[in-house]
This record gives structure tokens, sequence and C-alpha cells, in this order.
């Protein structure tokens, strides 16, 4: 029964490991390239990295499966979002279809250059 369960969960994650890396390489823009390759990238990671740990069933493995995924939940969105930030401050063009709300881009492009300390 636990083989089945593995079996099944290294599927799933690989479906949406594939999945993300799909969206990275068909996706029109970088902003919606991002969001497909964390959130599918993230899953797809953690739903294997389940598996190992339900495989191997032991107190060390599944202590570093777990901690893998508590690191992945945890960086995984703060990267996107600092990535996507510093792609949006610099121009990189979007598609035609990304919206944004009314005024963002207007602010960020008339703000003063931050400046270096001295």
């Amino acid at each position: 029964m636990i083989d089945l369960l593995v079996a099944l969960l290294v599927v799933g994650g690989g479906f949406f490991c594939f999945a993300a890396g799909l969206g990275v390489l068909r996706l029109p823009d970088l902003l919606v390239r991002m969001h497909a390759s964390t959130k599918a990238g993230t899953l797809g990671s953690g739903l294997i990295l389940t598996a190992v740990a339900l495989a191997f069933s032991e107190g060390t493995v599944t202590a570093r499966a777990v901690a893998a995924i508590v690191f992945l939940l945890l960086t995984a969105p703060v990267a996107a979002h600092l990535i996507g930030r510093a792609a949006f401050r610099t121009g990189v063009p979007m598609d035609e279809k990304t919206r944004c709300e009314p005024g963002v881009a207007e602010a960020l492009h008339h703000r003063q250059p931050e400046q270096s300390p001295r």
C-alpha cells in the first residue's frame, strides 16, 4: 500500500515539475513564467520529497525531507516576489495581456532612483 502511495506521489510530483518547466517555456512574459515555476515547481518538489520520506521511513531521511519542504515553502515565494519586483522596476517588457493595478506603473517609473550609501 505504501509503495502505491509513493508511486502516486512521485508521478504527481513529476507531473507538476513537468508543468512548471513547460510553463517556463511556453508562457508569454517573465511575471507569468515566474508564477508557473514557483507554484508548480514547489508543489512538485514537495510531493517528490514526501514520497522519499514515505519510501525510506527513517527519522533522518524524513527530517531532511520535511526541512527541504519547509525551506522551499519559505524561500520560493520570497524569491519570486523579489525577481518580479526587480523585473517590473527595471522595465522588463510584459505581454500586452498582463495587467497591474492602476497607478502602480506610473508611480514606480516616476520615482526617484535609490541612492547608494556613501
